[in-house]
């Protein structure tokens, strides 16, 4: 992440936590095999092609550890690396570094894995002006480090979390007693500087919608032909935004329907990893 300070007053609590799951006393292993005062070296070795994410955050499990830690970087975030690669070389004390490997390694391939499914991604919509969302369809305690790696792979982050925007779904939507009441309430509750936006399942609800005032409507799960129709129907009133179990493999038919945005929860919830290692580990005296 490229804000300090947000890197410092979000992100440090939860790699803190991240490193007390696997460090609970100890780590016995390396305390067993080297002395506390060995400093070293290690190489980080990229072990595919891909987009790289996240670095900040693996040099920052170091220096948690060690803030003497230093990481030299042979690349930044967004950058397209290769098998073989070295990305940056780690130096500190020979404990920190040991014991930091497996929870650094684990965000960056996370990150990484997200940018690199992200930047295919949105390369299947280019020509068009749709702009590739994430959803809140994020691993518990990772939502900061996965929707920043959606960006660096060139999509857009939807709402952060549930104060971020209002989202009229199915049971609001029934808890208010329809379309127009839930958009109504929700005019009138929530600030005017958030955006209102309603999950929509028929061209009926779409219609309702946009009467009622909404900002964006959401078509969910509908066929190609009807989210044809529903822009057609929203006339520029409002944005369009289409949902529902987009992947890689299937996007690019939803380039010609018309919306503004296409959500896509399988960004963070079903990208796989970048493998990258940590290698060449070298210690010597202070």
């Amino acid at each position: 992440m490229k804000n300090d300070i947000t890197l410092k007053l979000h992100a440090d609590k939860l790699i803190r936590m991240a490193l007390e799951e696997d460090i609970s006393s100890e780590d016995v292993t390396t305390c067993a095999v080297i002395e506390s005062d060995r400093r070293a070296k290690a190489d980080l070795l990229c072990k595919q092609d891909g987009v790289i994410a996240g670095l900040s955050v693996f040099e920052r499990v170091f220096q948690i550890l060690d803030p003497e830690a230093e990481v030299e970087f042979h690349c930044q975030d967004g950058d397209a690396v290769t098998k073989g690669q070295l990305l940056a070389v780690v130096s500190g004390n020979a404990h920190a570094i040991l014991s930091g490997e497996r929870t650094a390694l684990n965000y960056l391939q996370r990150m990484s894995g997200i940018a690199t499914y992200t930047k295919q991604t949105v390369s299947l919509l280019e020509g068009s002006s749709i702009r590739l969302l994430d959803t809140r369809k994020t691993t518990p305690n990772m939502r900061i480090f996965e929707k920043y790696a959606v960006k660096v792979g060139g999509g857009y982050n939807h709402r952060y979390n549930l104060s971020d925007g209002v989202l009229l779904k199915d049971n609001h939507i029934n808890a208010a007693g329809g379309v127009a009441a839930a958009v109504k309430a929700a005019q009138e509750y929530a600030p005017f500087v958030r955006k209102i936006e309603v999950e929509t399942e028929n061209l009926d609800m779409v219609k309702e919608a946009v009467e009622a005032g909404a900002d964006i409507i959401m078509l969910d799960n509908m066929t190609a032909e009807d989210m044809k129709e529903a822009v057609k129907i929203t006339a520029g009133r409002a944005k369009t935004e289409c949902s529902g179990n987009v992947t890689r493999e299937n996007i690019e038919k939803l380039k010609e329907i018309g919306v503004d945005y296409i959500s896509c929860g399988a960004l963070t919830h079903s990208a796989p990893i970048l493998d990258v290692s940590l290698k060449n580990f070298f210690p010597y005296p202070l």
